[in-house]
């Protein structure tokens, strides 16, 4: 599978000081399957920010005399961060920081903004200066613009999260507090928990919380902001999504750990096929759960008479499970990864002529040879990585591959953070299944239902637009970026 991961973003509150950028270091390296590129922590004391970011792996970002020079404080935000596209730029990495006439303000953001051009032109045509190519910016730019004439901070995300279309998922720091947000559909997962001094933790997902020793207390609600200040915990649920990008929304106040019934929730169903942790919890779902679920469905929809049922390193393996347990076809190791594989990795030249493939995968030759294999994965994108897979297999003696994937085939682009950004590159908007099959040397192809993609979310909404292109926002217009260094995109 070739679709790269989300962003992650980390928040820590405590009311006394404490190592917050140990906190956040340890949270982001549980994040880190979210983004390789970069990564950052911002440190509140006493109201003055301590920041370090740059490109690499949180263990390369973060060595141990990095982490002894940043002091206690009281409040965190931190990043690690997968960019959808164009070229690495150190201008995007986060948390963005920014000065202005009410303070000073650090900002996270996993997610991206479908009418990211359309706000980031008409600021430019107000007199902003960019200095980065990322729609957080344009996010970072709206809430202090609305800061300016709020009396709260969280006030002035409430009003400029009406001007913002997509998904976003933030965590937000000023001098005084921490602030979490979550766009009105739901699209990027957002949750907190609490440490047993009481800490706060803001984390994507819930492995972050359980790597620091924070006890889940829920998921951030679709449209919620959330305040974490004095000792204190405050929640705004928004009306966003029932009014237009420009109209008023009527703000309903909550009481802090209540969970919403949120019928228009659009959580993008990839978290739970693809991006999270398996052991993360995601609106009340175990992601585990539903990659067994999904492998089940698929040994329902697709059956295969075969003697051993692998799993792609490290997504399919869940849904190798479930597609063994339904079947009865005993599930086996099937390849052996690298796991030092990472963002260093340079791709092979024309003048080594080694496959990649190879360095980042072993088969494991005694277990398939002469075996009819099932091979579970969790997607098909352009094809190509597949096709060197399947081939792996047949070197190494397999008599017949039969080819699952737990996901319907992608057939559009996505507008909210999956890096699927053209019909062009992908393999099923241009060939039919078989044909699919034929490509990758597969004896059979069987993709997930779409219409069963529900059973994965345990009933709860979700956003399938990359397989259906029933887009819950509308299409962005794009026209004009090319003047960009890239196109604009967040995480």
């Amino acid at each position: 599978m070739s679709i790269h991961e989300e962003c992650g973003v980390f928040g820590v509150y405590s009311e006394k000081e404490t190592d917050v950028a140990g906190l956040s270091y340890y949270g982001l390296y549980a994040l880190q399957h979210r983004g390789q590129e970069s990564c950052g922590i911002v440190v509140n004391k006493d109201g003055l920010f301590y920041s370090h970011k740059d490109l690499g792996l949180v263990s390369e970002v973060f060595s141990e005399p990095v982490l002894e020079s940043m002091p206690v404080g009281t409040m965190a935000v931190a990043h690690v961060r997968y960019g959808t596209t164009g070229a690495t730029n150190r201008a995007n990495i986060q948390p963005i920081e920014v000065n202005h006439q009410k303070g000073r303000m650090a900002l996270a953001h996993n997610g991206n903004l479908s009418n990211a051009y359309q706000l980031r032109s008409e600021l430019e045509m107000q007199g902003a200066i960019f200095h980065t190519t990322s729609d957080t910016e344009t996010i970072a730019y709206y809430i202090t613009r609305e800061r300016i004439k709020s009396a709260s901070i969280e006030e002035a995300v409430e009003k400029a999260m009406k001007y913002l279309e997509g998904a976003y998922s933030l965590v937000i720091m000023s001098a005084q507090k921490l602030i979490c947000a979550r766009d009105p559909f739901g699209f990027r997962p957002l949750c907190y928990g609490r440490t047993a001094d009481g800490t706060y933790i803001v984390a994507s997902e819930s492995c972050a919380l359980r790597a620091v020793g924070a006890k889940l207390i829920r998921d951030i609600n679709p449209g919620e902001i959330m305040m974490f200040y004095n000792g204190q915990v405050k929640s705004i649920q928004t009306g966003l999504k029932e009014a237009s990008p420009r109209g008023e929304a009527v703000s309903q106040r909550l009481t802090d750990e209540v969970s919403l019934n949120n019928d228009g929730k659009k959580i993008c169903v990839f978290e739970y096929i693809y991006f999270a942790r398996p052991d993360s919890i995601i609106d009340g779902v175990s992601v585990h759960a539903s990659r067994v679920r999904a492998g089940e469905i698929l040994a329902e929809e697709h059956p295969a008479n075969a003697d051993i049922v692998i799993g792609a390193p490290d997504s399919g393996l869940d849904a190798a499970l479930g597609f063994s347990l339904k079947s009865g076809i005993p599930y086996r190791m099937g390849f052996i990864k690298n796991k030092y594989i990472g963002r260093t990795f340079i791709s092979p030249t024309k003048k080594t002529r080694v496959d990649g493939v190879k360095i980042k995968l072993a088969v494991l030759d005694e277990v398939v040879r002469d075996k009819s294999v099932v091979l579970v994965d969790d997607s098909i994108v352009r094809g190509t990585t597949m096709g060197r897979v399947v081939k792996l297999l047949r070197d190494a003696g397999a008599k017949e591959v039969h080819v699952r994937i737990s996901s319907p085939p992608f057939l559009h682009p996505c507008y909210y953070g999956t890096d699927i950004d053209s019909e062009k590159n992908l393999v099923a908007c241009h060939h039919t299944i078989p044909e699919i099959c034929d490509i990758i040397g597969a004896d059979s192809l069987g993709y997930f239902p779409t219409e069963r993609l529900g059973e994965l979310t345990g009933g709860k909404g979700y956003c399938d637009a990359c397989f259906t292109g029933a887009y819950p926002t509308s299409i962005p217009d794009d026209s004009g970026k090319d003047r960009f260094e890239q196109p604009l995109k967040g995480c």
